[in-house]
């Protein structure tokens, strides 16, 4: 693992009009670690999402991956570069099968990219890697919803990428399936993948991250280890409540 961060962010404040949404956020995430990004509804975790995929132009601040300032470049710069992402609302072609939704990605990803892939090569063996293969040919509007955000997941991987920032994937699974994602997620951040998540599921979290960011008002209320953060009394105070509830 290096230990420069592939990505980062330095003082990003994003304001809409007096409401400063984010408020000079500092992280770091490294390759082959989970970092997790949690807060109260409201607190600008999307927001910074936002801003580090280039959704969103900060009003100050910069943007780096792998030392690169693209805080100025456009989202398929930043894509070509190795950085996907999934969305908190669920953004799949409904209409299509499983496979089908990452064979369009991979199709994408060709037209985009000078490392291309066999598509369909590429599609099953990730279908296989994601435990999706049973319902490979069904259409997305036919499968649960905790197994959607899995879909989304296998998605974003037919691109290749080296970070990968999850908006809320956990919501709508099941215990069970929440098991095989922290299962997923931990072998990705193994093979070498920089994985960002905003969660609200705190158990996976200080499960699965290395590093968590907690974000209050906008700004990085503490940041730490897992057991820094579960500890903290102005975290607990604020959003995760007692070590009994995030046990």
């Amino acid at each position: 693992m290096a230990d420069t961060p592939i990505l980062e962010t330095r003082g990003v404040t994003v304001r809409f009009g007096g409401h400063v949404a984010v408020k000079d956020v500092n992280i770091e995430v490294r390759r082959g670690t989970v970092t997790g990004l949690i807060g109260p509804n409201g607190a600008g975790k999307t927001t910074l999402f936002n801003t580090i995929t280039g959704l969103q132009r900060p009003t100050s601040g910069t943007v780096l991956l792998d030392g690169v300032d693209v805080t100025g470049s456009a989202p398929h710069n930043r894509a070509r570069m190795g950085l996907a992402r999934t969305f908190q609302r669920l953004e799949l072609f409904v209409s299509l099968s499983v496979r089908d939704n990452l064979r369009v990605a991979g199709d994408i990803h060709n037209a985009n990219s000078r490392n291309r892939i066999d598509v369909d090569a590429e599609a099953d063996r990730l279908l296989e890697l994601t435990g999706l293969t049973d319902i490979a040919d069904k259409d997305v509007s036919d499968i649960p919803t905790g197994r959607a955000r899995v879909v989304e997941v296998a998605r974003a991987l037919m691109t290749s990428p080296r970070i990968l920032l999850l908006d809320e994937p956990a919501s709508g699974q099941t215990e069970q399936e929440t098991e095989e994602f922290a299962s997923l997620l931990t072998a990705l951040a193994g093979d070498g993948l920089a994985i960002c998540l905003v969660e609200h599921d705190i158990p996976l979290v200080m499960k699965i991250c290395s590093t968590i960011y907690v974000l209050d008002y906008g700004a990085v209320l503490a940041s730490g280890v897992p057991d820094v953060i579960k500890n903290d009394p102005a975290v607990i105070n604020a959003y995760i409540g007692t070590e009994e509830d995030v046990a």
